[in-house]
């Protein structure tokens, strides 16, 4: 049985990382952009990754454009963006797409490990957030309406 340890994400720079080097963490994979209306949730991520960041806990960001055109900007305006209007600190990953016949490995996972309402194994928006557990198993999945606060006592149940 696959564990996040098994996939690789790259960096905004093309830099390929293995997510075994997040193995004991509990982690927040969220697809996200930046001219969304959900994109005041970063706000909500960063205070999540300062709060619990101390005790194993971290926030991954996918930015993605399939959802409305609303991440159009290369992986340095991104950045940019995100560090500029919300003061961002946790790990932001290089552009990818999480559905469709060019959806990244770790997404078919994620989604597999944590299907959607009725079992959809689609992502329906920007937003949507995976929380894994320490031993890197897909625990629950949450639509991008679940603000980031109220995640709080999951994500307190894994540390």
């Amino acid at each position: 049985m696959k564990t996040i340890a098994d996939f690789n994400a790259t960096l905004p720079n093309g830099e390929k990382i293995s997510l075994a080097d997040k193995a004991g963490k509990v982690l927040l994979v969220v697809n996200t952009a930046s001219k969304c209306g959900f994109t005041p949730q970063y706000r909500g991520l960063e205070a999540l990754w300062r709060k619990y960041g101390d005790r194993g806990f971290e926030v991954i960001a996918f930015p993605c454009n399939q959802f409305g055109g609303q991440e159009p900007g290369s992986a340095d305006e991104i950045a940019e963006f995100c560090e500029v209007n919300f003061g961002l600190s946790f790990p932001l990953m290089g552009k990818i797409e999480v559905n469709g016949p060019g959806a990244d490995p770790l997404f078919d996972w994620l989604k597999a490990g944590a299907p959607g309402v009725l079992g959809t194994k689609k992502i329906k928006w920007n937003f949507t957030k995976f929380l894994i557990d320490r031993d890197g198993k897909v625990v629950r999945r949450f639509s991008p309406t679940d603000k980031p606060e109220s995640l709080e006592k999951d994500i307190e149940a894994l540390l």
